[in-house]
């Protein structure tokens, strides 16, 4: 393993970015690029985050976490909101104080919104009517996700395609948008970055569909085998709580309210972690500076990132 030697204060630091679908093989290639340069990890899944969610949120193992220093993986309790501006101001906090010891520092995840927060920064959010929210969130919990998924599809439907559809705290926030402004939340999200006070290399993972699909159901499976009706058991006092209303906890606990079989709800887990790779990747594709590479082509990648750092 080779380590990057601290340098002159004149040069910037560099943070490289590793996106893609669940289940490519990000957290995996994270490590052996953290290891190869001997640096450090921010997590940005936004599952990953809350400690008592753990074999849903296919987080790292014991032995994972330990062959590189990780940031931002059970920092949080799933009774705490912790949005993506908390995360772009605890994670440009936590670059400082790793490019204080390392000239590269390394981010992995899945989550665009939180990804884009730390490398782009967030616009400027309007002052909402909190009576529309909390009308807004009396019907989530009355009429369900469904009722909500309609009305944001019909008055912001660009906001509609690219949102997480089965994350009703980000659905309510479109509506809320527009309902309290007039105005649609997708016209609000400028394409204008923040400067950033380093460089960022922009890795993408991706393999062919049929291969990624079948990754998917493997892990639900293992998922499944380890345990993880146990877990969202013992999560059914939190279940209202938006970290939990997410894929792989919410079928389960459609299961366990007797509103779906064992067997229909692991189906459903497949189908809608499928369906969320996919939103994935249209999410990432727009980005043209992500460099684009199979999982295990760790070697390119290496020789990539050295020849951007020249």
């Amino acid at each position: 393993m080779s380590t990057v030697k601290s340098s002159s204060p004149k040069r910037l630091k560099t943070l490289i970015s590793i996106v893609g679908p669940t289940a490519i093989g990000k957290t995996a290639l994270g490590i052996q690029i953290a290891r190869h340069f001997g640096t450090e990890i921010i997590s940005a899944d936004s599952r990953q985050f809350f400690k008592e969610m753990a074999i849903g949120t296919a987080k790292p193992e014991a032995e994972e976490l330990a062959a590189a220093k990780h940031h931002f993986i059970d920092s949080h309790s799933v009774t705490q909101l912790f949005s993506t501006g908390d995360f772009e101001v605890e994670g440009l906090k936590k670059l400082e104080e790793i490019f204080e010891k390392h000239d590269l520092a390394i981010m992995v995840g899945g989550s665009g919104l939180y990804v884009n927060a730390l490398i782009n920064g967030l616009d400027e959010m309007p002052d909402i009517d909190l009576s529309i929210r909390e009308k807004l969130n009396r019907q989530f919990e009355e009429e369900g996700i469904a009722a909500i998924q309609s009305q944001l599809a019909h008055l912001d439907p660009e906001y509609f395609a690219k949102v997480d559809q089965q994350n009703p705290q980000r659905m309510i926030r479109g509506l809320e948008v527009s309902l309290s402004t007039g105005q649609k939340l997708s016209s609000m999200l400028s394409a204008t970055k923040k400067e950033r006070p380093f460089n960022i290399i922009k890795i993408g993972l991706n393999t062919d569909r049929a291969v990624l699909y079948d990754r998917i159901n493997s892990r639900v499976d293992k998922m499944i085998a380890a345990g993880l009706l146990d877990e969202v058991k013992a999560l059914t006092p939190f279940k209202h709580h938006n970290a939990l209303n997410t894929v792989g906890y919410s079928e389960l606990f459609d299961y366990l309210d007797g509103k779906l079989s064992l067997e229909d709800a692991i189906t459903a887990i497949k189908q809608n972690t499928r369906r969320f790779a996919k939103r994935q990747l249209t999410w990432f594709r727009r980005d043209g500076e992500i460099n684009w590479f199979e999982p295990d082509e760790k070697e390119k990648i290496i020789q990539l990132i050295n020849e951007k750092l020249k």
